[in-house]
């Protein structure tokens, strides 16, 4: 005889699981998964992306597009300087190209004879000196003539710092390996010498150790085979003793010495 299945009690069942047909759909009446509350992420920095706002947007864009001035600036700046070394080592080339071909030398000058007139020291009347020079200039390069300018020239004397007289050089051409004698004029009128130097004029006078200063100022230009040069400035400066301030002193003792003055 065959057994017979009973249905579980009522007090078998598991009490944990309500039947399906009891569970009841969630309401509004039920609580939230999470409780309410505020939350902070964290999101990595380099993650984080920065959105203009619209009306920013041109602006930016406007920024972006624009060439630093700096960097114009820069490159001008640059290429100015490197123009100018080279230029600067363009001329050292020519410089020493023209050097090696022509071997240029000094030039030199000396004063071969100086007259004084018109010096009366007997008395403390002003004087009103003449003073004729010779300046000779020597040049002794084969290949370089040298063309003074008497225009713009200077010849002056003084005595303790009083200019006695002054006046020009002439225009002269002087060639190549050559040695001019420069003479020119010198005048003064009414200079007026202080007690204390034309006393000690008189005492130089008397020993005839009379010391004088000359000084020259000639403008010139070089001719180096067919092109001469821009106009050069030369500065002569001599010290000069004479025995005596007459149309026949003669030079005790001299010493000169030039500076040139290319631009």
């Amino acid at each position: 005889m065959a057994d017979r299945v009973h249905p579980a009690a009522a007090s078998d069942r598991d009490h944990s699981q309500p039947p399906p047909d009891t569970v009841k759909p969630p309401t509004s009446d039920d609580k939230p998964l999470l409780p309410q509350g505020t939350y902070v992420i964290q999101i990595p920095k380099d993650q984080v992306y920065r959105i203009p706002p619209p009306e920013n947007s041109h602006k930016i864009k406007k920024l972006a597009n624009r060439k630093p001035r700096r960097s114009c600036c820069c490159r001008c700046f640059c290429w100015t300087i490197a123009t100018t070394i080279i230029l600067l080592i363009l001329l050292a080339i020519a410089t020493g190209i023209l050097y090696l071909v022509f071997r240029p030398e000094k030039l030199k000058y000396s004063i071969d004879n100086i007259s004084i007139g018109g010096v009366n020291l007997t008395s403390s009347a002003p004087i009103s000196p003449r003073v004729n020079v010779s300046i000779r200039a020597e040049n002794p390069n084969d290949k370089l003539s040298v063309y003074y300018n008497g225009k713009g020239s200077s010849v002056n004397v003084y005595y303790a710092d009083v200019n006695l007289c002054n006046g020009v050089l002439p225009t002269i051409e002087q060639l190549t390996n050559n040695v001019t004698v420069i003479k020119t004029a010198l005048k003064g009128s009414n200079i007026i010498l202080a007690r204390a130097d034309h006393s000690r004029l008189v005492s130089q006078q008397r020993t005839r150790n009379v010391p004088l200063k000359l000084k020259v100022k000639a403008p010139l230009k070089i001719k180096i085979g067919a092109v001469k040069t821009w106009e050069i400035t030369v500065t002569v400066k001599c010290d000069v003793t004479v025995d005596q301030l007459t149309q026949k002193s003669k030079i005790v003792s001299k010493n000169c010495g030039y500076s040139v003055k290319l631009w």
